[in-house]
């Protein structure tokens, strides 16, 4: 287990960034936390960090396990007013484009996205992301991040799928100081988000979505892509549209949008 983060530490490196960063030792939920404090008015880009989770989740209420002190489990609000709602779904992967970056050029692991919300490392699960809309106002958006840092433990659940669960330590990082890896990837996801919301949520008028097809290890997969309606189909990963819809050509030859849904990796062709 790593030293606690200190807040204090922590704000002074991001102030230019985030007017708040929190760190509680133990708690719920981060997200739910602030979509609770959205309605007491917390600021723009509050940041909480928790050192762990009791009920931290990802997509579909999955449970995503926070072994203490071992990874970081944070949360950042955001009140982004400029971008319309319909917009909002592409800031997961402003988030992800943050982690994949962050995890190459400060723990310089060789690490990809998988659409929508997952950071991968040689095909392992490392980080996570969930995205929540509402709190007190229908622009309040709370960005999830579990990073998995330390070393894992043997009683971390692989994933949807089947992922099995990695962290930057046991894929060889060159750092894994969790202050140093706080500070790049908010800082990182800082700059990436305020490029979407000037842009109003474009990712392609922002620059960012040739940067996030570059590190899909989904674009050019074959997938298992199992729907909201229950339904599966199987097919190719071609690309991710403006919108972030993940775009699959069917092995029945017919191409079809995925907004939504479980998509699992098979093999490359």
């Amino acid at each position: 287990m790593s030293s606690p983060l200190d807040a204090a530490e922590l704000g002074a490196a991001l102030a230019g960034h985030y007017p708040r960063v929190d760190v509680v030792e133990t708690t719920g939920s981060t997200n739910a936390d602030l979509l609770a404090a959205s309605g007491d008015g917390a600021l723009d880009r509050t940041v909480l960090i928790a050192e762990t989770q009791t009920e931290g989740r990802g997509r579909r209420a999955r449970r995503w396990v926070s072994p203490p002190g071992t990874g970081l489990y944070l949360s950042v609000l955001l009140r982004p007013s400029e971008v319309a709602a319909p917009a909002l779904g592409t800031l997961s992967m402003v988030a992800g484009l943050a982690l994949a970056q962050t995890a190459r050029e400060t723990a310089g692991v060789r690490a990809d996205l998988k659409w929508p919300n997952d950071l991968l490392i040689d095909g392992g699960k490392c980080a996570g992301i969930l995205c929540e809309v509402g709190g007190a106002s229908p622009s309040v958006v709370v960005v999830g991040i579990g990073l998995n840092v330390g070393p894992l433990g043997q009683d971390v659940p692989a994933g949807p799928g089947g992922l099995a669960p990695t962290s930057l330590a046991d894929a060889g990082a060159t750092e894994t100081d969790r202050a140093a890896i706080a500070v790049a990837l908010l800082t990182r996801f800082a700059e990436l988000e305020a490029r979407w919301r000037s842009a109003g949520g474009s990712l392609t008028a922002s620059g960012l979505l040739e940067p996030y097809r570059e590190l899909c290890s989904t674009v050019g997969a074959g997938l298992r892509v199992e729907l909201p309606d229950g339904s599966t189909r199987t097919g190719v990963g071609r690309d991710v549209d403006a919108d972030g819809k993940l775009l699959v050509t069917g092995d029945d030859g017919v191409s079809f949008a995925v907004s939504a849904g479980d998509v699992v990796h098979l093999r490359h062709r």
